[in-house]
């Protein structure tokens, strides 16, 4: 526990939750000599209100934004405790790997759950990816484990219609496994080249069931097949926990097109 003194300080400036915040973040970064080691658990609401001299909502924005910060994990009916800085659970490498005329992934997921398939309106960013506006497309959503950890991420291929119209093949079979896609956008005699994305967001409660974790970041990456004239021809989006998965990507460099 944090000393009398530390205990004591004043909160001044506003906003007084970051103030808080930063008091707690000041403790948990003593690490093991510090006020909250990790794997401890934080004083609960009333302590800090009466310690600190602060509302019951400054509290709750003040733990909101250690969580925010990666520094703390709530957990319903058990308290808010500092987190282990253990690394993450799998690493999987997004990278595609040529075996004579057949693509591979880097990382292989096993299907926990039988893929859904719909037929939907492109938007947001998968609108702007494919660089169409809010076009028709058919939609394959997967949930995956990693066979070996256990761990989930949740997978998404969007096929616009004029593409699965020039290749008949997707519309048939849209919840093919994605290099078996790949390899009907090839049989077309289409050139195909990739580009990936990583964003990150809060988690949603359903995205936290579905994914059987407690992280409070999913991270998503948006992966794009183009054909050779740079025209997208669909976007994968694969979402996953944070605090369990680490995607690691190869650099390989590239000579500018000359002309």
């Amino acid at each position: 526990m944090p000393d009398d003194a530390s205990s004591a300080q004043q909160l001044t400036s506003e906003p007084r939750y970051l103030q808080l915040a930063r008091i707690l973040a000041a403790e948990i970064s003593k690490g093991e000599g510090g006020g909250y080691p990790p794997g401890s658990q934080l004083p609960s609401e009333t302590e800090l209100l009466e310690r600190y001299g602060v509302s019951r909502n400054t509290v709750r924005q003040a733990i909101a934004e250690l969580r925010r910060m990666g520094l703390a994990a709530s957990h319903q009916g058990k308290g808010t405790f500092v987190r282990r800085e253990d690394a993450p659970a799998l690493v999987i490498k997004r990278t595609l790997i040529r075996r004579g005329k057949t693509l591979v992934m880097g990382h292989q997921f096993e299907v926990a759950e039988e893929p859904t398939v719909t037929r939907d309106h492109a938007s947001g960013t998968v609108a702007s990816l494919l660089g169409r506006g809010p076009v028709h497309t058919i939609t394959a959503e997967r949930l995956l484990r990693d066979p070996e950890t256990g761990v989930r991420a949740a997978h998404k291929t969007v096929i616009p219609f004029d593409v699965a119209d020039q290749v008949p093949a997707l519309a048939e079979r849209p919840d093919a496994h994605p290099p078996e896609l790949y390899a009907m956008l090839a049989d077309k005699g289409l050139t195909l080249t990739w580009w990936e994305t990583v964003t990150a967001r809060a988690a949603r409660p359903d995205e936290r069931a579905a994914l059987s974790t407690d992280a409070d970041t999913i991270l998503i990456t948006y992966r794009v097949t183009q054909d050779q004239d740079g025209r997208a021809l669909l976007v994968e989006e694969l979402r996953m926990s944070a605090a369990a998965i680490n995607p690691t990507y190869r650099i390989t460099p590239t000579t500018p097109a000359r002309g």
